[in-house]
């Protein structure tokens, strides 16, 4: 370990302080819309914009139309990106939160197939790509600031905001979509209480917009903005060219975040209410406590992981997941809810927090600084296009082939977290893709 750790000034901290709570900020506002959409195409689209087909066929089309904004993400991540390394992260990160809010609200106005016909589930799928090309360059801009702005040996803890925000972000979406579902009458929640929490994402806009305005530019970025070495090379052709694994090795890692967090939060809710008989209250309420529990698991996790080291951290939950996995859905079909509240958090708030909490040091690491906003960005949303965007499509086709049954799904879930696990092993511990002590 590098003992020769410098204590920053006051000034130094402020600004480590303020890229943290921007970095947060703007996660929050982004994960609630892109969670927002998950929770209400498990429950409503399949009535709302696709109501010519049976039941079972409309849910796989919602879900489909959920896997859209996932396939955007490298796209927002590589223009994002681009522009990020060439004109600094800061600007990007207040473009995308105002363009994933703006998107957000306007599928909250959008009208239903009974009055558009096709065009409304068109204008959806419109919607659906602009927000994963927003939260595209979301990730990258937010993590690096973070990290490029957090002192010494701590850089796990202050850039953990970034998925605390998703645990707020989730939190959020599914209270409200539960508040709306529980004062309202079935006819209601589907004709327009579904709508109410979309529309509240410009609040959430405005408050991080005010809070983003405050942050500085990263010391990074500044710095390499000053070397006198030529750019000519676009910025995710030069992180291709010199760490092609590093893409590779960020995908296999970040299975198992993407795996337990979609199954327990989307395709469970929608499985245990369709097939299982289950309450939709059920999953509404985890959901609500999977995102309060991260928001103190996740910075404790990223504690643990700059005491310990992240590598170790990581493995442990990725290893839990995998094991967590079957008895989550034996404790579905039992219909026993004290288990599935115990896996649930197993799955969502250890498994998955533990391996979040050091994803934005472990991954931007992996590249040098004039690439970093690319490569760290668009390797993690092409993860998300692998591992992530069709998880829910995935899972119901899975049930749907076997007749029912979840036992391929518990499967795929086992087989993500332990590829998760063992390529954790190829990340190198001690130093980074510019050779700085970790």
């Amino acid at each position: 370990m590098d003992t020769s750790i410098v204590t920053p000034s006051g000034s130094e901290q402020e600004m480590a302080r303020r890229a943290a709570w921007g970095s947060f900020a703007g996660a929050v506002v982004d994960w609630y819309d892109f969670l927002l959409y998950g929770i209400t195409a498990a429950l409503v689209f399949n009535h709302a914009f696709f109501p010519q087909i049976s039941p079972a066929m409309g849910t796989l089309v919602a879900f489909a139309t959920f896997g859209v904004g996932f396939l955007f993400r490298p796209l927002g991540g590589i223009v994002f990106g681009h522009f990020g390394d060439r004109l600094g992260r800061k600007k990007m990160l207040m473009l995308t939160v105002w363009m994933m809010g703006l998107a957000t609200a306007a599928i909250g106005l959008l009208p239903g197939y009974a009055t558009l016909g096709w065009g409304a589930p068109v204008l959806l799928v419109i919607l659906r790509a602009i927000q994963g090309f927003a939260v595209g360059g979301e990730w990258g801009g937010a993590a690096l600031l973070a990290v490029e702005n957090a002192p010494a040996g701590k850089k796990a803890f202050y850039s953990s905001g970034v998925q605390v925000g998703y645990g707020v972000g989730l939190l959020l979406a599914t209270g409200l979509v539960s508040l709306i579902s529980h004062f309202s009458t079935e006819a209601d929640f589907l004709s327009w209480g579904w709508r109410l929490p979309f529309l509240f994402s410009l609040v959430l806009v405005a408050i991080a917009w005010r809070i983003r305005a405050g942050m500085a530019e990263s010391p990074a970025f500044l710095a390499q903005q000053e070397s006198t070495e030529k750019k000519e090379t676009l910025p995710v052709i030069e992180a291709l060219r010199r760490h092609p694994g590093a893409f590779l090795l960020i995908i296999a890692l970040r299975l198992c975040e993407l795996l337990t967090m979609y199954i327990v939060t989307t395709f469970a809710l929608n499985y245990s209410t369709s097939t299982l008989g289950l309450s939709r209250e059920l999953f509404l309420n985890i959901g609500l406590l999977v995102g309060a529990v991260s928001c103190l698991t996740i910075p404790c996790f990223a504690l643990l992981a700059d005491r310990f080291g992240r590598r170790r951290v990581y493995i442990t939950g990725a290893l839990l997941g995998a094991i967590s996995a079957f008895p989550f859905f034996l404790a579905m079909e039992s219909h026993a809810t004290l288990a599935i509240v115990f896996f649930s958090l197993m799955l969502a708030n250890v498994a998955h927090d533990m391996v979040v909490c050091v994803q934005q040091p472990m991954f931007t690491e992996l590249f040098g600084t004039r690439y970093r906003y690319s490569g760290a960005g668009v390797g993690y949303q092409v993860a998300s296009v692998v591992g992530g965007g069709f998880t829910p499509f995935i899972a119901a086709a899975l049930v749907s082939f076997s007749g029912g049954s979840w036992h391929s799904v518990a499967i795929y879930l086992t087989a993500g977290c332990l590829i998760s696990a063992f390529s954790a092993l190829w990340v190198n511990p001690l130093h980074s893709a510019d050779s700085a002590p970790r």
